[in-house]
């Protein structure tokens, strides 16, 4: 990678589909919980939080597209917890993996400018390719965050339509122009990445367990965040049924199917590869 490379990457959006297309369009969540850390007999103490994280990082981050690492379960050991999330963002960085930071931050002014300079901006220890913001104070609100992605070659993915049942009470209320609120943030992603190619870098979350989604527009030009296959009921092959065209878009988000195979990390390259395959074929069959 040549200097100019590192001084003016290529939009998240197209390094996301390079990265989708050449690895499959998987992102593991990495999310060492108290419950996660004592099935693979480890202690919920900061070396546990380590062991974990690190044996993850060296088994996939060579292999797998996207990595989405929740900041909680870093944030709660303090600022040691902060420390092993730093290092997992810059190793799986290394070995080509992409890292969307799971914050979900939202604020307005000042406070949203320093949250997207914490996980936006190039040289911060903690910069990641895209992160989740939530749009619920006005999507106008994300505004720092949505400039400081563009200058610094990252992404967003925007809370849109989420897979917990709470969502539905705001996300598919309806507003005075009749749209709901999620549809309402579809639209306005799409306006944001539209004329780029291959693909835009603002995304939407989009549960993979919502079903019949022919109601929302989720051509956005983004890419799509699907958390929900695996633990949470939904596969592989529900994929094209619930984002119709969009499909190809899709990055569909697998945690504890893939981390409960662990700590060996040849079940937890097993495991991704499985997803990896089977999420490939859901779409290209499509």
């Amino acid at each position: 990678m040549t200097e100019a490379t590192l001084e003016n990457p290529a939009p998240f959006g197209a390094r996301l589909r390079t990265a989708m297309d050449e690895r499959g369009p998987l992102c593991v969540g990495i999310d060492p919980h108290a419950a996660l850390l004592d099935s693979w007999g480890l202690a919920d103490d900061i070396a546990g939080l380590e062991r974990f994280t690190y044996t993850v990082v060296e088994a996939l981050a060579g292999t797998v597209a996207v990595f989405k690492p929740q900041a909680a379960f870093f944030e709660r050991f303090g600022s040691r917890g902060i420390a092993v999330l730093e290092r997992a963002v810059a190793d799986l960085r290394a070995a080509g993996g992409l890292v969307v930071m799971d914050a979900k931050r939202g604020d307005i002014g000042s406070t949203m400018g320093a949250y997207a300079e914490a996980f936006l901006r190039k040289d911060s220890p903690l910069f990641s390719d895209a992160l989740t913001v939530s749009p619920y104070l006005g999507y106008g609100s994300l505004k720092p965050a949505v400039d400081l992605a563009r200058e610094s070659g990252a992404g967003l993915f925007v809370l849109a339509l989420t897979s917990n049942p709470e969502g539905a009470e705001v996300q598919r209320a309806v507003r005075e122009d009749g749209r709901t609120v999620g549809a309402t943030m579809l639209a306005h992603l799409a306006a944001e990445n539209a004329g780029e190619t291959p693909m835009g870098s603002f995304g939407a979350v989009v549960g993979a367990t919502l079903g019949d989604l022919s109601a929302f527009d989720l051509d956005i030009n983004g890419p799509l965040l699907a958390p929900g296959i695996g633990a949470q009921g939904a596969t592989a092959a529900d994929l094209p049924a619930v984002f119709g065209a969009a499909v190809r878009n899709v990055v569909p988000n697998v945690s504890r199917g893939v981390l409960k195979e662990g700590p060996d990390a040849g079940a937890l390259r097993a495991a991704a590869e499985r997803y990896a395959n089977e999420i490939r074929e859901a779409v290209e069959g499509h």
